[in-house]
């Protein structure tokens, strides 16, 4: 009879909990480009519109990866959840910058200060850092290594064959 009397003033405060949780305003912003509204719960379903970083999505569902959402002109839709964020996003263009990696797949965030003009420039100083030059040396590994490794280094990737790679691995918003 004790434990019961515990229940109930704790059920009672559980479901008002939730009752606040369920009534504020529950609100994402996107946070990575070539995002898209969807009619349904597919990456390959038809655009509804564009999105652009920082657009305020007002969330109507949610269903395992996918969003239903509300834009700020009132068309609805759904979004896959790696391209939401529950913080605004500090955009580069809001900081005079752009950018953004692997075809902006990535976003465009401030989050890396990897630009595109940095990203190439960069790919002519990887490779072996000195010590691992010397090391490999030291140890003998084959200059043909070494080559082989600065040949990968030197592939370069566009964005249909990224989201070509997402589709085929099912990765993402691709996945089943």
């Amino acid at each position: 009879m004790k434990r019961l009397s515990y229940f109930f003033p704790i059920l009672i405060v559980t479901l008002m909990l939730q009752n606040i949780c369920l009534s504020a305003d529950n609100v994402v912003w996107v946070s990575s480009t070539n995002a898209s509204l969807k009619a349904d719960q597919s990456a390959s379903s038809q655009t509804i519109a564009d999105l652009s970083v920082g657009d305020e999505l007002a969330v109507i569902s949610i269903d395992k990866k996918w969003y239903k959402v509300k834009t700020k002109s009132g068309k609805e839709g759904f979004i896959y959840r790696g391209k939401i964020s529950d913080t605004k996003p500090e955009t580069m263009a809001s900081q005079g910058k752009s950018g953004g990696g692997a075809g902006g797949l990535l976003g465009d965030l401030t989050g890396s200060g990897i630009t595109a003009n940095s990203a190439d420039s960069s790919r002519s100083i990887r490779g072996l850092s000195p010590e691992a030059q010397e090391y490999a040396q030291q140890t003998g590994k084959p200059q043909e290594f070494r080559d082989a490794l600065d040949s990968v280094l030197e592939l370069k990737t566009d964005d249909k064959e990224i989201e070509q790679f997402l589709v085929d691995g099912k990765i993402g918003e691709y996945a089943e």
